[in-house]
């Protein structure tokens, strides 16, 4: 049976809604001008288990110390249809980042292009470019059949799609973080616009993710 959701609770659903990204307990906190953090997290865990107990299309996932309020798997695909693929540099490059080094963890995103990271993969994955598993505190990323056919890849395997962009990045380039330009894609497969070809600037190199285990 769903939890009993309270005025609090709904409040903080209206934040993760409005965000459309995920958010920390105490940028909730913040964001409702609160000082109260506990109440704020017992409210969140009282959504999960709301969301767990409903017959929706959406779900209240934990990241990490993160929650997002984002779409079930199983529905993203028909959400595309409606979706604007156009893409900013910066979701762009966290793209680039995610094809080549797939299955590549949240976590590594992050140290590699800091905390926009949990919102850009918030948007790869509502447009349908990319899917989510858990993987113990983190997420585990890689590209979907729409990456491929967005931009003209014959093969869905991690391999052929790291020799695409090695060829159109440069293997250098590409190794050490391929996120200073995008290949050009070819004619869509009926999933929206084509993106705009606008690139990083190449002074702004992005390292390797650091050896050892990924931090959450």
């Amino acid at each position: 049976m769903p939890a009993k959701v309270d005025e609090l609770a709904l409040r903080v659903e209206a934040i993760l809604f409005a965000s459309g990204k995920p958010l920390a307990v105490g940028e909730v906190t913040s964001a409702l001008g609160m000082t109260d953090f506990r109440a704020v997290q017992q409210a969140l865990k009282t959504l999960v288990r709301t969301y767990e107990g409903r017959t929706t299309a959406l779900e209240l996932r934990r990241v990490g110390d993160r929650y997002a309020l984002q779409l079930r798997e199983e529905y993203v695909a028909v959400a595309r249809t409606v979706t604007p693929m156009d893409m900013a540099p910066r979701t762009l490059k966290a793209l680039t980042l995610i094809a080549y080094h797939q299955p590549m963890l949240q976590s590594f995103l992050v140290r590699m292009i800091g905390e926009p990271a949990y919102e850009e993969v918030q948007r790869l994955r509502g447009m349908g470019l990319i899917r989510t598993e858990p993987k113990g505190s983190t997420l585990e990323l890689s590209t979907t059949r729409v990456f491929a056919e967005y931009f003209g890849i014959g093969s869905t395997k991690p391999e052929d799609i790291r020799l695409f962009l090695e060829r159109k990045l440069g293997a250098g380039a590409a190794t050490a973080g391929p996120a200073e330009a995008a290949p050009a894609p070819t004619e869509p497969v009926g999933v929206g616009p084509t993106p705009s070809p606008e690139a990083p600037p190449a002074e702004a190199t992005t390292p390797a993710p650091p050896a050892g285990p990924a931090a959450p």
